[in-house]
């Protein structure tokens, strides 16, 4: 128990300050103002609740306090929310970079800044639905009043709260990964793809493209868009253990379960919050000089010589 609260504290404490280091640095830099980092911003928006909400609730449910149904059951929810909120705004700038590549000269008047909000608001809005279902009534709500009711007791029961005891398996795997997890997922690697063979194929014919140089503009987006596919790797090697369990706990309720593999299931989700500015720090150069540049205004005793936010290579187009 000490071990797992102590690391699940570790992560929360990675994820949290990492996380508004994202916002922040996109706040401070215009040149991470484009729809990519808008979204980017959304899912660090996500990855900061991660922290600062979901793993305190993980680690109450880990204790297993003795709460009603429902109580419980809305201690469960915000995980989902935010794991959608995840994979939809992966989503969305996996099919922005696309539009970067397939469109570049119209890209600016197809993806404005209203668009963008609009996808990210539309985006949180299907996340609660999609999250929030269980709350609606697909549950163990029935199981669960069943033996209550078994053992002569009245009124909402009261239960040692645990994940599986009030979410459904049957929502979990059909509906949550089935539907919401593991398309989008295909769907991204699909997209990503198609970039990559878009960016090789300008490159190598060079044709006209945006104003510039074309070998700048689609090499910038071939680093940007490997930088991009690595998060969207490291989100799915983070979640499939933990669906791929719930499907063997739906799909063979008699088979064994390591509780050690589960506990590492939990932790490459909660963790997953945790490593995405790290890739940005080493990846992307604009957020790594952003990140140097607000290091040293804030949190060093002496002012360090400015830094150049927007390095020639990673210039915006305009």
């Amino acid at each position: 128990m000490a071990a797992y609260i102590g690391i699940e504290v570790l992560i929360a404490l990675v994820s949290v300050p990492g996380n508004v280091l994202v916002i922040w640095a996109v706040k401070v830099n215009q040149a991470l103002r484009d729809a990519t980092f808008c979204f980017i911003v959304s899912l660090a928006v996500a990855d900061v609740a991660v922290g600062a909400l979901v793993i305190p609730l993980a680690i109450l449910i880990n204790i297993g306090p003795q709460t009603y149904f429902h109580t419980c059951l809305m201690v469960a929810c915000p995980v989902l929310i935010l794991t959608q909120s995840s994979i939809l705004a992966l989503l969305a700038i996996a099919v922005d970079r696309y539009l970067r590549v397939k469109i570049p000269l119209r890209y600016k008047t197809v993806v404005t800044p209203r668009r963008a909000a609009v996808a990210i608001a539309g985006c949180w809005v299907l996340s609660f639905v999609v999250g929030l279902t269980p709350m609606f009534g697909w549950n163990n709500l029935h199981a669960v009043e069943r033996a209550w009711a078994a053992n002569g007791s009245v009124g909402e029961p009261v239960i040692k709260c645990e994940f599986e005891k009030v979410i459904s398996m049957e929502y979990m795997v059909y509906f949550n990964f089935f539907v919401w997890v593991l398309p989008p997922l295909l769907l991204m690697v699909l997209i990503y793809l198609e970039v990559f063979y878009l960016i090789r194929k300008q490159l190598n014919r060079k044709p006209s493209a945006p104003p510039g140089d074309p070998q700048r503009y689609y090499g910038k987006e071939l680093k940007i868009a490997k930088s991009l596919a690595l998060i969207l790797f490291l989100f799915a090697l983070s979640w499939l253990p933990l669906h791929i369990f719930n499907c063997i706990t739906l799909f063979c309720p008699s088979c064994h379960k390591p509780t050690i593999l589960i506990y590492i299931a939990i932790f490459l989700t909660h963790g997953n919050s945790a490593m995405n500015p790290i890739v940005y720090a080493f990846r992307i150069q604009k957020f790594r000089v952003t990140f140097l540049k607000i290091w040293n205004n804030h949190f060093r005793c002496q002012p360090a010589p400015a830094v150049d936010e927007d390095p020639p290579e990673e210039r915006p187009d305009d």
